[in-house]
């Protein structure tokens, strides 16, 4: 095993818990899970730490605001209440008004359905990514966040290691080609790999803890 393997491996064996298994969803293809995935991209899209994104996605659901219509259904200061619940405050007001504007979208194009979306998009990883973007609150960072990790049920997303995963593996010394990383991860999914890679990024710790455990 060479250099970059073992990093690779000791990177995923510490530090690959994806976004969604943290904030508790259990992604499947499935409208729900989809959709929290979608509110969580939302949130971890945000100049904000990725700890209180993920407490949030939470809060939202334990306030029962899981899914698009409920989402839809409720009230301005009650999408407050939740996000300011999980820590997010900094932008609570604004992104109180895109989670209702964007669960309205999605009832009403979608009916609810991200599903529908990715059959719009008919394989089109390109255009998937600019459809996820007319939800009010979701850019490219956001829409990178939900394909990195929707690529475990989307399979023809995958692999799909966006500017910030490449950023990781840039400060591990790994290769920048997602293809030459993907081979180096062997068995790991796509998904993992990108999640680890995320967090090599945004924490110079998960980092260095990485490149000392590889030796």
């Amino acid at each position: 095993m060479d250099r970059d393997e073992r990093v690779l491996r000791e990177l995923v064996g510490a530090h690959g818990e994806t976004y969604a298994e943290e904030a508790g969803i259990r992604l499947k293809d499935t409208p729900q899970p989809l959709y929290r995935l979608l509110v969580l991209a939302h949130l971890l899209s945000a100049r904000i730490r990725g700890s209180i994104a993920v407490a949030t996605a939470r809060a939202l659901d334990e306030a029962g605001l899981g899914d698009p219509r409920r989402m839809a259904e409720s009230d301005w200061q009650e999408r407050v209440d939740a996000l300011g619940r999980g820590g997010y405050r900094r932008y609570d007001e604004r992104t109180a008004t895109q989670l209702g504007e964007a669960a309205e979208l999605l009832t009403e194009r979608w009916g609810g359905d991200l599903r529908r979306l990715r059959k719009e998009a008919d394989g089109d990883v390109t255009e998937l990514r600019r459809l996820l973007q007319e939800f009010p609150g979701v850019g490219p960072t956001g829409a990178d966040i939900f394909l990195r990790e929707a690529q475990r049920v989307w399979p023809e997303v995958a692999p799909y290691l966006d500017r910030k995963a490449l950023q990781g593996a840039e400060r591990l010394g790994l290769p920048t080609d997602p293809d030459r990383l993907v081979g180096l991860a062997g068995s790991t999914q796509p998904a993992v790999l990108a999640a680890s890679l995320v967090r090599a990024a945004v924490d110079k710790d998960v980092a260095e803890d990485s490149l000392d455990r590889a030796g």
